[in-house]
């Protein structure tokens, strides 16, 4: 009779992305934790499309920068993510108004000026990535040059 030994038998641990989903599910979570899952799960949505992830909440005076990323074609992206379970207060992408967007493009210059942040790349812009947490998993509406 054959027997399986631990050494021949290597379990395949979850991709990144759906641990992410994991942990965006769960119920638990406070708004800040719920957050925080959202922009890990956004990034590791982003890093499946080709792109690599730079920094993350960087702070500054004018706010914090959720996720900055070099996107395919060598641009810089300041990335806002915003993650609901419901739309009772409006979409996710609602809630990056004038005022939040004004603040991030503040936030993105001082990122831009650090000398630790010279990154040859063709250009930046600005994304929002909206997270909204559906019965059957997450739904993300990205949306390239949201401002």
């Amino acid at each position: 009779m054959d027997t399986i030994t631990s050494a021949a038998f290597t379990p395949v641990s979850p991709p990144a992305l759906d641990l992410a989903a994991i942990a965006l599910a769960r119920r638990e979570l406070t708004p800040r934790q719920l957050g925080r899952a959202g922009e890990d799960y956004a990034a590791e949505w982003l890093i499946r499309r080709g792109w690599r992830i730079i920094d993350r909440n960087w702070r500054s005076r004018y706010g914090e920068l959720d996720l900055v990323a070099l996107d395919a074609n060598r641009e810089i992206v300041f990335v806002e993510v915003k993650t609901r379970r419901s739309t009772d207060q409006g979409s996710p992408q609602a809630a990056v108004d004038g005022r939040k967007q004004s603040n991030l493009r503040r936030a993105a210059m001082e990122w831009l000026l650090a000398d630790e942040h010279h990154v040859p790349h063709r250009g930046t812009r600005f994304d929002v990535v909206a997270i909204l947490m559906t019965p059957s998993g997450p739904q993300v509406t990205h949306i390239p040059g949201a401002f």
